[in-house]
């Protein structure tokens, strides 16, 4: 543990720039707490000032630049497959699209210091079509701000960090099995989290083939849209006859709710998992629905299908 209090203050620039840029990257790197770490460093005059802050800049460019890029080359599908792979994959669309939605540019800085949305934020501006100096403008003020906060943490409290490094300094191995154990708790109790999540929305679900059926029928379902204005911004095409009510608007208690008058409803996103179509299907099935499906694959999977599409 020493070797590594050693090796930090000899490379805080280094090791800065690498593990910001490993966490904008969406890698589980603690780039907050070196950045708190290298606060305290920077009080005791170890370790230069605007060498670290350039380097985390830097990094928070280049990692979100990567990532606005493949949002704008590839768009709504490059994200949902970005967030299957994070963490937390159920919210990460919808928490993205509410983000840049409701805040625009300035959603790049909020989302610095959200979970699971720091790294959707970026290629969801890119799909979007935000002009990349307006991006650069927004992403450069946004590292700015996150790693001032960050840092200016580790110089307030710069006693009390160069204590509790002494003393790991001086537990060794001890310290080191300790901090192995602490992320190990973390990651699983965001893993029983996740798994508790899926046991909530396991739901039946319906496929587009039995879809495409029932709606040939005599009394087609009512087909749902709850994709957010986001959403339906980056890929406009919908299920033709489907009525466009997010699952917020829904969630709403007040809010008013479509006619199902006894039919079917078949309700669809384009988020992981389906999530928030089988949210939406249990609150209507709780205020009396027949029967309320979510689309496997959601709208994703009907377009492969090859089924007719309508533009709203």
């Amino acid at each position: 543990m020493a070797q590594l209090m050693s090796l930090l203050v000899q490379n805080a620039i280094a090791i800065v720039f690498a593990a910001s840029f490993a966490a904008r990257l969406g890698l589980p790197v603690p780039a907050a707490a070196v950045l708190v770490v290298s606060g305290a460093l920077l009080a005791a005059g170890s370790v230069s000032v605007a060498g670290v802050v350039m380097a985390a800049v830097l990094a928070n460019l280049l990692g979100d630049g990567a990532w606005f890029y493949a949002g704008r080359r590839f768009g709504y599908r490059f994200m949902r497959l970005l967030c299957r792979i994070s963490l937390s994959p159920d919210s990460c669309v919808r928490r993205g699209e509410s983000l840049i939605g409701r805040w625009g540019g300035l959603s790049l800085v909020a989302a610095k210091f959200v979970p699971g949305v720091s790294v959707v934020a970026p290629p969801m501006a890119g799909a979007l079509g935000m002009p990349v100096w307006r991006f650069i403008v927004f992403d450069i003020g946004a590292a700015l701000v996150w790693t001032g906060v960050f840092l200016g943490l580790g110089w307030v409290f710069r006693d009390q960090i160069q204590e509790v490094l002494a003393m790991l300094a001086q537990a060794g191995g001890i310290a080191t099995l300790a901090l192995a154990v602490v992320l190990a708790v973390m990651l699983a109790v965001r893993f029983w989290r996740r798994r508790a999540f899926m046991r909530l929305t396991g739901m039946p679900r319906i496929t587009v083939d039995e879809l495409h059926e029932l709606l040939a029928g005599e009394t087609p379902p009512l087909v749902i849209d709850v994709r957010g204005e986001a959403g339906v911004q980056v890929d406009p095409r919908r299920i033709p006859g489907a009525l466009p009510y997010t699952l917020k608007a829904l969630q709403q208690r007040h809010a008013e709710l479509p006619l199902v008058g006894g039919r079917d409803v078949v309700l669809y996103c384009n988020c992981p998992n389906e999530v928030s179509a089988a949210q939406a299907a249990r609150v209507l099935l709780a205020r009396g629905a027949r029967r309320a499906l979510p689309l496997t694959g959601g709208l994703d999977a009907w377009v492969a299908s090859g089924r007719p599409t309508s533009v709203h």
